[in-house]
């Protein structure tokens, strides 16, 4: 009985190892033919929305210099005070120019009286002439060129004189424009000019505040699905609670070399002054799609080494298949590829599914 026994417990041993080994090999047969979901690709119009910063600044900024080197005499507004076109905000002073003006018009006297008495020997000299042999013909012409030249030197003491009376016009500062003085950099008797230390700051920053501009650089990607007249709507800190509305009024129409981005401008009427110009907004930019394109979910692409590639099914079989990507929302994302509405792709992509793996 013992032979027997020994016989019996070798024989279930082989029978469990060969039942133990003959396990993978199942399971290597289940893993060849994997199980994916699939779907299939539709157009669609995505509509989606892009944040970004922007910069309030007033529709009209000027900063206001001196053209003539001077001292303050006189200041008539301050920072924060309300200015009209053409009102006078400030009175320089410079001796030397109102010499010069002074000079110049008498230089302008003294060449009209020059003027004058050539002028007047040469008509009485022709009105001699016609009476025949009274006056030379040299004589005649030496006066009339005489008469022609005083004219010109008096054309040029008037543009002299014009000269130093624009000059002393630069003395008053006047606004360019309705607007606010956002920044005052003198004070009385402070010398100021076109060069030197007293030209370092502007006199004056004139804004106009009640309409601004919110300029927004907007990136390449996204800059195609914006247009002129659209509507944005953005946001400021220092408002809370409150959502503003604008039109876009401008596009660049190129790219900052920098920044890679198109400037994109819109007018902001300015109510009750709640924005000040300088303010940092958070504009929403709506970015509709002016053509369907295709939408898949953002699982079904892959970004790898090799590129972007989302992975197709054909007769049964995956493919691989280089794409661009668009914009993405939420869970889904644009992608330009040779596809049309009867590809089937896989919807969960990754770089482990080989070309030629067959789905079961």
């Amino acid at each position: 009985m013992k032979p027997i026994y020994i016989t019996t417990t070798i024989l279930s041993t082989v029978l469990l190892l060969s039942s133990c080994a003959e396990k993978p090999k199942e399971s290597a047969a289940v893993e060849e033919t994997p199980k994916m979901e699939t779907f299939e690709v539709k157009k669609e119009k995505l509509s989606t929305e892009l944040t970004m910063p922007a910069e309030l600044v007033g529709f009209q900024q000027v900063d206001l210099y001196a053209k003539v080197a001077s001292f303050v005499k006189e200041l008539k507004v301050d920072i924060g005070a309300q200015v009209k076109k053409g009102q006078l905000l400030l009175v320089l002073d410079a001796p030397e120019t109102s010499s010069q003006v002074s000079a110049a018009e008498s230089r302008l006297h003294a060449q009209q009286s020059v003027y004058t008495a050539s002028n007047s020997t040469y008509k009485r000299l022709l009105e001699t002439s016609k009476v025949e042999g009274t006056v030379s013909s040299n004589d005649l012409e030496q006066a009339e060129a005489r008469r022609n030249a005083d004219f010109s030197q008096l054309q040029a003491a008037k543009a002299a004189y014009r000269e130093v009376q624009t000059m002393l016009s630069y003395l008053q500062i006047r606004a360019p424009f309705d607007g606010v003085v956002a920044a005052r950099n003198v004070n009385l008797g402070a010398y100021v000019g076109p060069s030197g230390k007293g030209s370092e700051l502007p006199l004056f920053t004139i804004q106009e505040q009640r309409k601004l501009r919110l300029a927004v650089a907007v990136p390449e990607q996204y800059a195609g699905y914006l247009s002129v007249g659209d509507e944005m709507h953005f946001t400021v800190r220092s408002v809370l609670g409150q959502t503003f509305s604008a039109k876009i009024a401008r596009k660049s129409g190129a790219l900052d070399t920098k920044l890679r981005s198109e400037k994109v401008e819109m007018d902001v009427n300015n109510t009750g002054n709640k924005l000040l110009p300088g303010m940092v907004a958070e504009v929403i930019l709506p970015l509709n799609a002016k053509d369907s394109t295709y939408v898949v979910p953002k699982s079904a692409v892959v970004t790898s080494s090799e590129g972007v590639f989302v992975v197709a099914v054909e007769n049964n079989r995956t493919a691989r298949t280089k794409v661009q990507k668009g914009r993405e929302f939420k869970d889904k994302i644009e992608i330009f590829g040779p596809f049309t509405n009867k590809s089937v792709l896989i919807k969960s992509a990754s770089e482990e599914i080989k070309d030629g793996t067959e789905l079961k």
